[in-house]
């Protein structure tokens, strides 16, 4: 399992700061997102400013429009899952 959600916070220009239990923590720049498909949503009523941690651990903005921690964090690591799978191969195998 990849490392769990802390914290994730709204900055200025579809920039969201994040921070997993690992210590790995980051901005992450979401505009490449923003003005297309359900990602519309996010200009609606300052959607984008309301992220918070979804019950079920993901980055969300209401129960319809959320996206996967674990792509978020492998990014800020600058890693894939098999990249990331292979350097925590002893981890993963025990699970």
């Amino acid at each position: 399992m990849l490392a769990k959600l802390l914290e994730v916070k709204a900055l200025n220009d579809y920039s969201i700061f994040v921070k997993y239990e690992d210590g790995t923590q980051g901005v992450v720049d979401l505009k490449h997102l923003a003005h297309k498909g359900v990602f519309t949503e996010w200009d609606k009523n300052n959607l984008f400013n309301n992220v918070y941690i979804a019950d079920y651990g993901a980055i969300a903005w209401n129960e319809d429009l959320d996206i996967c921690p674990d792509s978020i964090y492998l990014q800020l690591k600058g890693m894939t899952f098999d990249m990331w799978k292979q350097q925590n191969k002893n981890q993963y195998a025990a699970n």
